[in-house]
C-alpha cells in the first residue's frame, strides 16, 4: 500500500511539473491529508487552474502553515503572498492586508532574497488600488532589480508587466506597452512558470482593453491560447476567461463569447468578486446588442450585485428601451463619481448620445471635448489609441448630425467607419457606417448612403444583432415603421409674443420647450425635431401616446404662471424612416393634419388610433374630417384629459 501511495506522489509530481493538471490533480488529492508542504503547493497549483478555486485557496493555506511549522519562513512568505492576492481579487480586502502583513513580518530582518522580490510586486499592486502610480512604479523597479540579482525570470516578468500598467495608467502609454509586450513574449513563450504567465497574461489584457487597443489584445490572447495548447491547459480560467469573452465578442464572435463569460462565472462566484462581476457585465453587453433587454437587464443587475457599476451598459440600455430621463440620471450619476481617465473615456459616448436624445447639445459637445481631450492623452506613438479616435470621431459625428452639418458629420464618421475597421471591430464599425448612411442621404448622395446601409445591415444580422438589424432596414426602406406620431403646437403664439414682449416670450417658449420634452421623453417617446412652436415625436404604442399628450395638457393647466395654450394631434400608422432623425410617409402626414383640427388646450386623435383600447380617459362622439392631401375621409375624436 505504501509503495502505491509513493508512486502515486511521485507521478502527481512529475504530471505538476510538466503542466498536466488535471493528472496531477487526480493523482495527488487523495492523499491531501498527508501531504508535504511543496506537494500542497503542487496540488493548489493544479486546483487553480481547474478552476477549483476557492479549494487552491484552502490548500495554499495549509502549505503556508507547513512552510511556518518546518522553519522555512521564506518560503512561507512567498505561499502567504499568493494567498493574499487570491482574497484580494475575493474582494475580501481586509484579510487580503493581513496575508501580505503576515508575509512582511515573515521576511522582516532577513536579508534580501527573491522572495523580497514577489513582496515588492504585491505592494506594487496595492498601490495601484490606492492610486499611488509613482509607487507603483518605485516597488516594481525595486521587484526588478532583486530579479536581476537573483537570476529570476519569472520575477522580472511579473515586475517588468505591474511597471508597464503603471505607465499606461500615467497616460505614458508608448512605454508601457512595450513592457507590457516584452513581458507577455516571455510569458507565452513557455519561459515562466504558469501561475506568472496566467498574472501577466491578465495584467497586459487589462491594458490593452482599458486603452481601446484591442488589436493588440487579440494578438496576445491568440498567442496565449497557443501556450495554453502547448501546456495541455483548456484556458485560463477566471479573469482571463473574461478577458478572452471581451476579445471575442469585439472580433464578433458572440456566442464564444458568452460562453466564456458564462463560464468564468461559474468559476469565480465566491472566489473573485471582480471577475464574476466583469463577467456578468460582459455577457450584458453582449445580450444587450442582441436586442434581448431582459436578459441583458438581468446581467446588468447581477454585475452590480457583484460590485461592479454597471455603466455605461445599462445607459445605453435605458436609452434603447426609451427611458431617457433614467437613462441621462443613470450616466451623470456614474460620470459624477469617477474621476479616472479611463473610467470616463468609457462612459462619456453614453453621455453624447443620450444628451442628444434629450436635445441637449450643450451636454453633448461638452461631453465630446472632454472625450477628445482625454483621447490626447493616451497615445501609441504619436497618435491617441486607435479605437479612442474612432469614439470621439462617432461622437462628433452624431453632434454634427443633430446640429444639421451632414458633410461635417460625413467626414467624422467616415474616418470613424475606417478606423473601426482596420482594427476588426465588426458591430462599432457597422454602427458607424448606420449613421453615415444616414449623412450622406441628407447630402444627396443616395448611392452611397445605400451602400453604406447595405453593409451595416449584413454585418448586423450576421452577428445577430436583431434590433439594429431591423433599423437599418428601416433607413433603407425595406421595411415601414408603425409608430404613433404626435404633433404639438402652440394656439396663437405671435398674439401671445407681442403681448408679452420679446424677453418675456423668450423666457416662456424655454419653459414650454424643456417642459415638453421631459414629457414626452418620460413616456418613451422619441422627439424627432421641433417645428415652429412645437414638437413632432414618435411613440411604439398608442397609449404612451396619449399619456404623454396628457401629461402636457395637465402640466401646462397647473402652471402657477403664464402658460401657452397648446393643440395636440395623434395618429398610429406606417410611415418610413427618412433618415435616423426623421420619418415621412402617410402616417405622418394625417399626424400633422390631424393636429391642425385641435383648438386650444385640445388634444384629437383618429378614432382606429384608440380603437384597441390605448386610451382609460373619456372621448367624444367621432367627427369625420377630411385631411389636405388625404383622399379618404378620417374619423377623429377629441380626448378629456380633464
Amino acid at each position: 500500500m505504501t509503495q502505491v501511495v509513493d508512486d502515486a506522489l511521485s507521478a502527481g509530481r512529475e504530471a505538476a511539473a510538466r503542466g498536466a493538471w488535471r493528472e496531477a490533480y487526480e493523482l495527488l488529492s487523495p492523499a491531501a491529508g498527508t501531504l508535504s508542504p511543496e506537494d500542497l503547493e503542487a496540488l493548489a497549483e493544479a486546483a487553480y487552474w481547474l478552476g477549483k478555486l476557492d479549494e487552491a485557496i484552502g490548500l495554499r493555506e495549509q502549505a503556508q502553515a507547513a512552510w511556518v511549522e518546518a522553519g522555512e519562513p521564506r518560503k512561507a512568505a512567498l505561499v502567504a503572498l499568493t494567498v493574499s492576492g487570491d482574497y484580494f481579487m475575493k474582494g475580501d480586502f481586509a484579510v487580503a492586508s493581513g496575508w501580505f502583513g503576515k508575509a512582511a513580518r515573515l521576511l522582516e530582518g532577513l536579508d534580501e532574497s527573491i522572495e523580497h522580490g514577489y513582496l515588492a510586486v504585491s505592494d506594487a499592486m496595492n498601490a495601484m488600488v490606492a492610486g499611488d502610480l509613482d509607487g507603483m512604479i518605485a516597488r516594481a523597479e525595486n521587484a526588478r532589480s532583486l530579479a536581476k540579482r537573483f537570476e529570476s525570470r519569472d520575477l522580472e516578468a511579473m515586475a517588468l508587466v505591474v511597471q508597464g500598467r503603471a505607465l499606461v495608467l500615467k497616460g505614458e502609454a508608448t512605454r508601457g506597452l512595450a513592457l507590457l509586450d516584452e513581458a507577455t513574449a516571455a510569458a507565452v513563450s513557455g519561459e515562466l512558470r504558469p501561475f506568472s504567465t496566467g498574472f501577466i497574461y491578465c495584467v497586459t489584457i487589462t491594458s490593452c482593453h482599458g486603452l481601446g487597443d484591442y488589436r493588440r489584445a487579440r494578438e496576445w490572447t491568440k498567442a496565449a491560447g497557443r501556450w495554453c495548447d502547448r501546456s495541455d491547459i483548456k484556458g485560463f480560467p477566471g479573469a482571463c476567461r473574461v478577458h478572452q469573452a471581451t476579445v471575442k465578442r469585439l472580433a464578433g464572435d458572440w456566442p464564444e463569447a458568452e460562453e466564456q463569460a458564462l463560464q468564468a462565472c461559474e468559476e469565480t462566484q465566491g472566489y473573485d468578486a471582480w471577475t464574476t462581476a466583469a463577467g456578468f457585465y460582459e455577457i450584458g453587453e453582449i445580450r444587450r446588442r442582441r436586442g434581448d433587454f431582459a436578459a441583458a437587464e438581468d446581467s446588468y443587475r447581477m454585475a452590480k450585485e457583484w460590485g461592479a457599476d454597471p455603466q455605461p451598459g445599462i445607459a445605453f440600455l435605458r436609452l434603447a428601451q426609451g427611458k431617457v430621463e433614467a437613462a441621462s440620471s443613470a450616466i451623470k450619476r456614474s460620470l459624477a463619481s469617477s474621476g479616472e481617465p479611463l473610467g470616463r473615456i468609457r462612459r462619456l459616448p453614453a453621455q453624447v448620445e443620450i444628451a442628444l436624445a434629450t436635445g441637449d447639445l450643450k451636454t453633448a459637445r461638452e461631453a465630446a471635448s472632454e472625450l477628445e481631450e482625454l483621447t490626447q492623452t493616451f497615445r501609441i506613438g504619436d497618435e491617441p489609441t486607435p479605437a479612442f479616435q474612432a469614439t470621439t470621431c462617432l461622437a462628433w459625428g452624431q453632434i454634427r448630425l443633430a446640429e444639421g452639418d451632414p458633410q461635417g458629420a460625413a467626414e467624422e464618421l467616415a474616418r470613424s467607419v475606417s478606423i473601426w475597421r482596420e482594427i476588426g471591430i465588426p458591430y462599432e464599425t457597422a454602427e458607424a457606417q448606420l449613421l453615415l448612411g444616414v449623412a450622406l442621404r441628407k447630402l444627396g448622395d443616395d448611392e452611397g448612403a445605400n451602400e453604406e446601409l447595405t453593409d451595416a445591415k449584413a454585418t448586423f444580422e450576421r452577428l445577430g444583432a436583431v434590433l439594429a438589424a431591423q433599423r437599418a432596414a428601416e433607413l433603407l426602406g425595406e421595411v415601414p415603421l408603425t409608430r404613433t406620431f404626435m404633433f404639438t403646437d402652440i394656439v396663437d403664439s405671435t398674439k401671445l409674443a407681442e403681448a408679452l414682449g420679446a424677453a418675456k416670450w423668450e423666457k416662456l417658449l424655454t419653459w414650454h420647450d424643456r417642459t415638453l420634452r421631459e414629457l414626452l421623453t418620460a413616456q418613451g417617446g422619441e422627439v424627432i425635431k421641433q417645428t415652429g412652436d412645437g414638437f413632432f415625436a414618435a411613440f411604439d404604442s398608442p397609449g404612451a401616446a396619449v399619456e404623454a399628450a396628457v401629461a402636457v395638457q395637465r402640466s401646462l393647466a397647473e402652471h402657477d404662471g403664464i402658460s401657452p395654450d397648446v393643440r395636440i394631434g395623434l395618429h398610429a400608422g406606417e410611415a418610413f424612416s427618412k433618415d435616423e432623425v426623421d420619418f415621412g410617409g402617410h402616417g405622418v402626414h394625417a399626424a400633422a393634419r390631424i393636429g391642425a383640427l385641435a383648438g386650444a388646450g385640445e388634444i384629437v386623435a383618429s378614432a382606429e388610433t384608440l380603437a384597441h383600447g390605448a386610451v382609460s380617459y373619456g372621448v367624444s362622439e367621432p367627427r369625420s374630417a377630411e385631411l389636405k392631401g388625404i383622399s379618404e375621409l378620417v374619423d377623429v375624436v377629441s380626448i378629456d384629459w380633464r
